[in-house]
């Protein structure tokens, strides 16, 4: 992996780290503000993870055109995911973003069965997953004590 990507990507945990603090220090009557930052990036997030798979369909080789219409399946199916967890409550929609962000990084485990996802970027994306999914369970667990 290129050091900017493994540098890039772990800065990009800095906004699930900061909101996920956030909604644990602040009074429960302003916690809802960390807890709307929190889902909103983490369907950002959600959301260019699926990008990545619509990039590798569009530039796969000719051998590879049985994968097409899942990877751009995969590659739109985040972004559904992601804003219809920011519809739902804070409880229940964090747990979907955090469930959904695992769940497609082990559907990237299965690709790279097959040798379509790089394996530099599958060891970089489920370090990342397993710290966004713990940041958003447990601003989850901060809505449900606000409760």
């Amino acid at each position: 992996m290129p050091i900017p990507a493994i540098w890039l990507g772990a800065a990009g945990l800095l906004p699930f780290i900061a909101t996920t603090l956030l909604s644990w220090l602040l009074p429960p009557e302003t916690r809802g503000f960390a807890l709307f930052a929190l889902a909103a990036y983490g369907m950002v997030i959600l959301s260019f993870l699926g990008a990545v798979h619509w990039g590798l369909a569009l530039g796969a080789p000719a051998s590879e055109a049985r994968y097409a219409a899942p990877r751009l399946g995969l590659g739109v199916l985040p972004a559904l995911v992601a804003w219809a967890a920011l519809l739902l409550p804070p409880v229940p929609g964090l747990a979907l973003l955090a469930t959904a962000i695992l769940a497609t990084a082990a559907v990237e485990s299965l690709a790279a069965r097959h040798g379509l996802m790089p394996l530099g970027y599958l060891r970089l994306r489920w370090v990342l997953s397993l710290g966004a999914a713990l940041c958003l369970l447990a601003g989850a667990a901060a809505a449900f004590n606000s409760v």
